[in-house]
């Protein structure tokens, strides 16, 4: 097929030439991943730093796909982000860019993938709006912020602010660990991803004020994987002013891998490929280099592939993120985080099995789930004097969500709250309403606040259901982050009165059909996890 623009096309891009003022030229397709949302066919255009780009006002709202942040990865690999190329011509931002390659309904993806998207009310007006930068989740192994549940459209309606998504490198591609290997080209190679961030954050502080929106007013927000990777650029020195709030649901990132352990990973991930030298690795073809992502960790006790996510290098990452303290280069930051109720029931309610368990058999299960080295028989007992009336399933769900993510956001909350008076507050919540679908046996999974707080309760794949209840939490959570996008705070007039997180009392807010602010809701649970240790999963 050829690149050549339809008659159609070359027809529309004359009047948007004569339109915008600008000298005819060829117009510069950007990647194309999957179609968007209802559009009204009216398109617009601005200049960025690149050059001229074309994107499509939908439904009130201005829409920005595909939009280039960096340059294509695959010319430097395992290296830091460097500046997309200028372009001649207007350049289609119709489309998503390419995620990143990976495995998964987001695979294959490509190593051409720095791209962000954008949805504003209004361009070019002044109108210095708070800038809402979202970060996907996957862990540090999939995804892209292509996701429906990600539109914008429903926050710039709703709050009248700008909306960013972005793809960057991910596992191999962006975390795999060479500095043991004395080139000092691929110092950086296991933060590479981070530096994606980094680089991606530069570019909208740089054209804020492009797309209607406020440069000194930039909200990072994500969930999973993608609060990890906020809790790591709060303490890196590179990211440091790019950034004025930051809200994490459900992802923590407490400490870093070691370097040693990053490069014994990248050694058995060199193995798994058939790469005898870093040659080897930058010859391969990105779907060869993704085997990497299947070979199996020993450092976990679960049989699960290779951990690929940030590295303590002393290059990029000077310090862990949040241990031994919460990083002082943030403290001014307002923070939110959040976790849901019943985490683990999105991954381990796959298995029937988990819903049928007995005392009997309860035991040998949770061992193997809970990833906390502590007797289950410990586990089951105070379990069963804290909830007396919860089923052995009910306990399984629950203590391994309290041994997973939850006990990570207890200890950055803590971490929080311990640092010098006149630091910035952090509020805690956490999302107990129930989602109806699948007769309810999925509770407040793992993911369920992110329509929520996108304010997209009613698209298919949110798994709200999509009733009255599902749209008024929506409006009440969306509206506490437009909020605190706004001012630093997320308390607004619709929603009962959130204080901040304090030691010892431990505030936090229980989202539900009717929303409560609730002292150390989980005080059982957080002791019995406190007589052990944490250490991020994947790190040691």
């Amino acid at each position: 097929m050829s690149d050549a623009p339809s008659d159609l096309t070359r027809r529309r891009f004359l009047c948007d030439s004569a339109r915008w003022g600008l000298a005819t030229a060829t117009v510069a397709s950007l990647p194309a991943a999957a179609a968007p949302g209802p559009r009204d066919d009216r398109q617009v255009g601005v200049r960025v730093r690149g050059g001229r780009v074309r994107g499509q006002r939908e439904q009130g709202v201005h829409v920005f796909r595909g939009l280039r942040y960096g340059a294509d990865t695959g010319a430097y690999r395992f290296q830091p982000p460097r500046r997309e190329a200028p372009w001649r011509g207007i350049a289609d931002a119709l489309e998503y860019g390419a995620a990143a390659p990976q495995g998964g309904a987001e695979g294959p993806g490509s190593e051409d993938c720095l791209f962000l998207n954008v949805w504003t009310p209004a361009l070019g007006d002044g109108g210095r709006r708070p800038v809402l930068v979202y970060l996907h989740g996957g862990g540090f192994n999939n995804g892209s912020g292509s996701d429906p549940l990600y539109d914008g459209s429903a926050l710039c309606r709703r709050g009248d602010v700008v909306v960013v998504t972005l793809n960057h490198r991910l596992n191999a591609f962006g975390y795999l660990y060479l500095g043991a290997l004395g080139d000092p080209r691929y110092a950086a190679s296991g933060n590479v991803g981070q530096l994606d961030l980094v680089q991606a954050l530069q570019w909208v502080r740089e054209h804020a004020a492009v797309f209607g929106g406020d440069a000194g007013n930039i909200t990072v927000f994500g969930q999973s994987g993608g609060g990890a990777k906020i809790a790591t650029l709060m303490a890196m020195p590179a990211a440091q002013g790019l950034f004025q709030r930051a809200w994490t649901m459900s992802g923590q990132q407490v400490t870093a891998a070691g370097p040693r352990a990053a490069a014994q990973r990248a050694a058995i991930a060199m193995q798994a490929v058939g790469a005898p030298d870093l040659a080897a690795l930058l010859r391969m073809s990105p779907h060869e280099l993704l085997a990497a992502t299947r070979a199996r960790d020993p450092s976990r006790v679960e049989d699960t592939s290779l951990y690929f996510g940030p590295v303590l290098d002393e290059v990029v990452l000077p310090i862990h993120p949040f241990w031994p303290q919460a990083p002082r280069q943030s403290a001014g930051i307002p923070m939110v985080i959040g976790n849901t109720h019943d985490e683990t029931r999105a991954f381990l309610g796959n298995d029937p099995a988990n819903f049928a368990l007995t005392w009997d058999t309860l035991p040998a299960q949770l061992e193997k789930q809970q990833f906390v080295d502590l007797l289950p028989s410990t586990v089951i007992a105070t379990y069963r004097r804290l909830y007396p009336h919860y089923t052995p399933s009910e306990v399984f769900f629950a203590a391994t969500t309290a041994g997973r993510s939850w006990r990570g956001a207890v200890e950055e909350l803590d971490a929080r709250a311990r640092q010098a008076t006149g630091a910035a507050p952090t509020w805690a919540y956490q999302l107990d309403w129930r989602s109806p679908v699948e007769d309810g046996r999925l509770r407040a999974f793992h993911t369920l606040d992110i329509p929520l707080v996108f304010d997209n309760a009613g698209v298919p794949a949110a798994r709200t259901g999509g009733g009255a209840q599902a749209h008024a939490l929506a409006a009440t959570m969306s509206g506490a982050l437009i909020a605190f996008a706004r001012s630093g705070d997320p308390n607004h007039a619709a929603m009962s009165h959130w204080a901040p997180y304090t030691l010892p009392r431990r505030q936090t807010m229980l989202f539900d059909q009717h929303s409560q602010l609730v002292d150390d809701p989980r005080a059982g649970e957080r002791l019995l996890y406190g007589k052990v240790p944490f250490v991020q999963r994947g790190t040691q």
